[in-house]
């Protein structure tokens, strides 16, 4: 993660190879990551907006599964709605 100027960019997004597939070891992580940059962004006084590239083939599946928006090319961005719902379903209090 690096804290940009008013919002927080994930270098990566990616699986371990024991984390993939039907059989894998834990449920959640990419999500549970991406949420914990949407908290983190409203601490630093960036609204809860996460932004990160994606593989073209996953473009849809993060629109539908991290409330993400496509704004063109490989680029992503989560904007405070989304950041707020990912925060409230992976850390309920």
């Amino acid at each position: 993660m690096t804290e940009k100027e008013d919002h927080i960019y994930l270098h990566l997004i990616e699986s371990a190879p024991f984390n993939k597939g039907r059989n894998k070891m834990y449920a959640g992580v990419p999500g549970n990551l991406v949420a914990f940059a949407c908290k983190l962004s409203f601490h630093r006084g960036h609204d809860g907006f996460v932004s990160f590239l994606a593989k073209s083939k996953l473009i849809d599946h993060y629109q539908q599964t991290l409330q993400a928006t496509h704004v063109g090319g490989h680029l992503m961005v989560i904007n405070t709605t989304g950041a707020l719902k990912l925060i409230d379903t992976y850390f309920r209090s």
